[in-house]
């Protein structure tokens, strides 16, 4: 089996993962659990996201949230957004990174955006332009690109297709987004086949859903295929308001905890990352699907990766 040395995990519990939730959440207690990311060694966080508090009400703090938080010089900030005010403000919080989400389904993008997907696509054009201009990174995500919620199957055609579109566009990263965990790892084999084609391997991330319980699975296929950059969500935080069906991401422990028995290199304290996600629980009041967090980590004759 051929693995990377290294994967980089970007824990997007503090936004698509809260973003989901029925309750309010403080301020302080998004601060306070995005700080504990970065101070466990999580190198990306997407910490929120600078859209409309009317259509995602959990994220009417992000402002207030970007302001308070204490930076940790190292780790990779991101925010999502869609459109040029929404970029001001990422803006104003000095951001160096923000993320930009398009459904490969026309279906989903029509519900979520009152858009068809050529024209969703093109309404980000001027954003993504005034985004490098300003010499900002863009993570791209082709969303549904292994299943939708209305449609059912999304044609590989159509992945692609939003992944050539960003590439036009400059975005600097793409990532493949399984919204709603309907994917299968023969799927995703046959999907990357297609897909490294157009993106180099260093240019290209995986965001996985554990709906159906493939999240690891998916994930260590796309490593075996050199894959190394991969969204999680502490204590498998999330879902997603516009899709019905999505339940948590695949839990970011959990991927830290499989890279790392495999002698894979995250750069994450389990240990503090594991307090996390049961800090995690305690903020949404309830338990979490993520499954390291109940177990007792112990020393381990842990193989090496075999670099890919």
């Amino acid at each position: 089996m051929e693995l990377p040395k290294r994967v980089i995990i970007t824990d997007v519990g503090p936004r698509d993962g809260l973003q989901n939730e029925k309750g309010q959440i403080s301020t302080t207690a998004k601060t306070k659990l995005i700080e504990s990311l970065a101070a466990a060694g999580v190198p990306s966080i997407e910490f929120t996201s600078f859209v409309s508090a009317k259509m995602v009400p959990q994220m009417a703090d992000a402002d207030e949230v970007a302001k308070n938080l204490d930076y940790r010089a190292g780790t990779e900030y991101v925010a999502l957004l869609f459109n040029l005010k929404g970029y001001e403000r990422a803006k104003a919080a000095n951001l160096k990174t923000i993320g930009i989400a398009i459904a490969a389904s026309d279906t989903l993008n029509r519900k979520n955006m009152n858009q068809g997907t050529a024209e969703a696509f093109e309404s980000v054009r001027p954003l993504i332009a005034n985004v490098k201009a300003d010499g900002v990174k863009v993570r791209g995500a082709v969303a549904t690109a292994m299943g939708c919620p209305y449609q059912g199957e999304v044609p590989p055609e159509a992945v692609l297709d939003g992944v050539a579109r960003f590439l036009e566009m400059g975005v600097d990263e793409i990532i493949l987004a399984d919204t709603i965990g309907a994917g299968n790892p023969y799927q995703l084999s046959k999907l990357l086949e297609k897909v490294l084609k157009l993106v180099p391997v260093e240019r290209l991330g995986m965001h996985f859903h554990d709906t159906r319980g493939m999240g690891l699975a998916l994930a260590l296929t796309a490593a075996q295929m050199g894959i190394f950059r991969f969204d999680g969500s502490i204590g498998g935080l999330g879902g997603c308001p516009f899709a019905p069906g999505a339940s948590g991401n695949v839990a970011s422990e959990d991927l830290a905890y499989m890279f790392s028995e495999m002698g894979v290199e995250t750069g994450i304290n389990l240990d503090a990352m594991l307090e996390v996600a049961r800090q995690a629980e305690q903020l949404v009041n309830r338990p979490l699907p993520g499954h390291a967090k109940h177990a007792r980590l112990f020393p381990s004759n842990r193989p090496a990766a075999v670099v890919a």
